[in-house]
């Protein structure tokens, strides 16, 4: 059965974290032009395993695909234009496939083209930026084409740890769900630690509302739309692969994409939260501004209140001496008067402390 997505409470602390807010990456699965990448053939064949790696892999690879008693995997690591269609020639497969795989710019899909199924899925990579790297998977009679770059090795997955042949002893569509498996809870712990940087930004939110805050929530914002981008489509994917009929892929095995399928919907979902938490903490955000603007007029009204008061005592005063300062002379009156303002002030301050608007 397939794998329970990795806990991220087990996740050692060596793992690279995900930089808030950097923008998700696009690599195409080919390689660099001129530059040949690896062809790798693994056959199960009469119960042996085949091995086989570039000049070798191709030369032997028409004589173990399309056998009733093989099964075999293809694996193109970062190939060049020449490679990939020496590859899909020797398979039979249809150019407009070859042209696909060649384009590097596909979002994540299902085609059936002549009897051939072609799923473009794609994996993720935590450093200092999140790449997202494309993995078309051809899936034929008799085996399966994988085609992506150098920066993922599909034999790391912990279905493919135990080696090849209990999983191609199957056929090639149990090492697409083996593949397709590992591919999709690779993208848990991406998931997790998003959610654990929308709760830093929430925590930055409340304690002090800075413009430096909310350009963080902005990038986190945009690398989640550019991750759901990516991932969304997958939902589509598997929901046709357990919901339509089809030959290449044993009735046995819908079981295994159907818990895939059951992966992908919380991953969406998830995602769909992490996106409104981010709108929750832009209005939380934009609340507490507007809250510490009350408080910072609350406060200047207070203070215009008491100065106020002390320059409208101090315009009479000035203007008409109100008597010689109530008959009381000049310099004594003068003292009078500024001992009662400034004690209006300090029992006026004291009145607007009580209450909290200065």
């Amino acid at each position: 059965m397939a794998s329970t997505p990795p806990n991220p409470a087990s996740l050692s602390d060596g793992d690279p974290a995900i930089p808030l807010g950097v923008r998700v990456q696009r690599q195409g699965a080919t390689g660099p032009a001129g530059q040949p990448g690896t062809v790798r053939v693994v056959a199960l064949k009469g119960g042996k395993l085949h091995e086989l790696e570039d000049a070798d892999a191709m030369a032997k690879l028409p004589e173990l695909v399309g056998k009733p008693d093989c099964a075999a995997w293809v694996d193109l690591v970062a190939p060049t234009a020449t490679q990939t269609a020496q590859v899909g020639e020797a398979l039979g497969l249809h150019p407009l496939i070859i042209e696909d795989v060649l384009e590097g710019n596909q979002r994540a899909k299902i085609e059936t083209t002549e009897g051939v199924v072609h799923i473009v899925l794609f994996h993720l990579s935590y450093g200092e930026v999140v790449v997202a790297s494309e993995l078309d998977v051809v899936l034929g009679k008799g085996f399966l084409l994988t085609v992506h770059n150098v920066d993922w090795d599909p034999r790391a997955g912990h279905h493919l740890a135990g080696g090849l042949a209990p999983v191609l002893k199957h056929g090639p569509d149990h090492l697409l769900w083996a593949i397709a498996d590992d591919l999709i809870d690779g993208y848990f712990p991406f998931a997790d630690r998003i959610g654990d940087a929308i709760d830093e930004v929430q925590d930055q939110v409340i304690r002090k509302a800075t413009p430096d805050t909310v350009e963080q929530l902005f990038k986190l914002k945009r690398e989640l739309i550019q991750v759901r981008r990516a991932i969304s489509p997958v939902r589509e994917v598997f929901n046709q692969l357990t919901n339509r009929d089809e030959t290449l892929i044993d009735p046995d095995e819908i079981v295994y994409f159907r818990d895939i399928y059951d992966h992908v919907i919380r991953l969406t979902d998830e995602l769909d939260n992490y996106r409104e938490l981010a709108s929750a903490t832009l209005d939380v955000y934009l609340t507490q501004v507007n809250n510490n603007l009350s408080v910072i007029m609350k406060r200047l009204t207070g203070v215009t209140v008491i100065l106020a008061g002390i320059g409208a005592v101090a315009g009479i005063f000035g203007m008409s001496e109100a008597g010689q300062a109530l008959n009381g002379g000049e310099a004594n009156g003068f003292w009078l008067v500024t001992s009662i303002v400034v004690a209006m002030a300090a029992v006026a301050a004291v009145v607007l402390r009580h209450i909290d608007w200065i």
